[in-house]
């Protein structure tokens, strides 16, 4: 693993007593597929770090493990200071999981769906119904309290999931792909809850696919890709990993396959991605090497349709460490 904050891998920093989550070592197999290789990171009070990589990368495996809903092969899980097992009701009670799949109850109101979970959690009284306005409007979802959830539509029904998390106010709130599948508004609302939740000291684990969400919410991300983490730092870090270098894409039709033998011997050009209709290149000072890549490609029999010039970006970061494109 790369660790680009400060240079020291987490598993062999110093324990911090102030971590809500630390997690060393874990590990998971089933059979011979190894779904998680050596994953270690920390989580500090009021901060959001993103699990960042593409489906089947082992994000959902290894948020499982720390909500103790699979038991790990190797590796040691901590949250609050009390040591995370299958049977650990103390550490379980830290946390808040929302799942990618629904958890609420469709012929119940957001409101009882809220008190039902609440109860579940301790939750009684006036106490109870506090949380339940609080979460309500948080998840913007106050004016439709009393609509059986059933109506609701995908985007309103994953805001609940997030409620139903944030009920008993854990100290670690874990999101695993909360925005799958939802509408442009509820995804936007979405995502200005989470924000709002790291401005109240809570700790947030957030997984996603998804670049753009990483680099809007969270503090520090953490790249996974087979189970293993492939660098972790701040997004500036991250990008720093590149070397800082631009990306060119190339659209258009003919003799990719040749195109992208030519343009690798452009002496700008690091890195060579081709897909249907599509040539992404890493390149040292696009701007100055844009004519002799475009040259090279149309020379080789590409007909382009398009070249666009882009700053390095997450999406660039993962390129850089697996070779391969953060959603293939």
């Amino acid at each position: 693993m790369t660790t680009v904050s400060g240079g020291v891998d987490a598993a062999a920093a110093p324990s911090n007593t102030d971590s809500v989550l630390e997690v060393s070592g874990l590990v998971k197999s089933f059979g011979s597929l190894t779904a998680v290789d050596d994953v270690s990171l920390r989580i500090s009070p009021g901060e959001t770090f993103g699990l960042l990589g593409p489906n089947g990368a082992g994000k959902t495996t290894a948020i499982s493990m720390i909500a103790g809903l699979l038991e790990p092969d190797a590796g040691s899980i901590t949250i609050m200071g009390e040591p995370m097992v299958n049977s650990s009701v103390a550490a379980k009670r830290h946390i808040g999981l929302v799942p990618q799949d629904l958890a609420i109850y469709p012929e119940l109101s957001a409101r009882d769906n809220l008190r039902f979970f609440g109860r579940l959690q301790g939750l009684r009284g006036a106490r109870l119904h506090e949380r339940v306005d609080t979460v309500l409007n948080l998840i913007g979802l106050s004016d439709r309290a009393k609509e059986a959830s059933k109506k609701f539509s995908g985007g309103m029904k994953r805001r609940l999931n997030i409620g139903i998390g944030l009920l008993h106010e854990p100290a670690l709130l874990i999101l695993d792909e909360p925005t799958v599948g939802v509408d442009p508004q509820s995804r936007n609302q979405i995502l200005e809850s989470v924000e709002a939740l790291s401005v109240e000291g809570m700790a947030v684990l957030y997984t996603t696919h998804y670049m753009e969400e990483a680099e809007r919410l969270c503090d520090r991300i953490a790249i996974i890709d087979s189970g293993r983490i492939q660098a972790e730092g701040t997004r500036d870090e991250l990008i720093e990993l590149t070397g800082g270098v631009d990306t060119i894409i190339l659209k258009g039709g003919g003799d990719l396959v040749a195109a992208a033998a030519a343009v690798e011997t452009v002496p700008a050009v690091q890195h060579v991605h081709r897909e249907r209709g599509l040539l992404t290149l890493t390149v040292h000072n696009a701007p100055t090497a844009v004519a002799p890549v475009v040259g090279a490609v149309t020379g080789a029999g590409m007909r382009l349709s398009d070249v666009e010039i882009a700053r390095p970006d997450l999406e660039s970061v993962f390129l850089h460490l697996t070779g391969r494109a953060l959603r293939d």
